[in-house]
């Protein structure tokens, strides 16, 4: 994009605004509940799991062959 310093540099201000609005935590502390919510939700991620064919809408529909 063709914007000016300026203009560069009051995006960033007006981030930066933004950004000192959020409330802090401790990364010991959250770093444990995100790895407690991981953990307890592991049992219905179908990346873990795996999806059942019948409702993978994903599959192969059909192949095709050339003679």
């Amino acid at each position: 994009q063709d914007m000016t310093e300026k203009e560069l540099l009051k995006m960033e201000l007006d981030q930066l605004k933004k950004e000192v609005k959020n409330e802090r935590q401790m990364v010991s502390k959250t770093g444990k509940e995100i790895k407690e919510y991981i953990e307890s939700m592991a049992g219905d991620d179908p990346l873990l799991k795996g999806v059942p064919e019948d409702k993978n809408p994903f599959k192969e529909k059909g192949g095709c062959t050339i003679s």
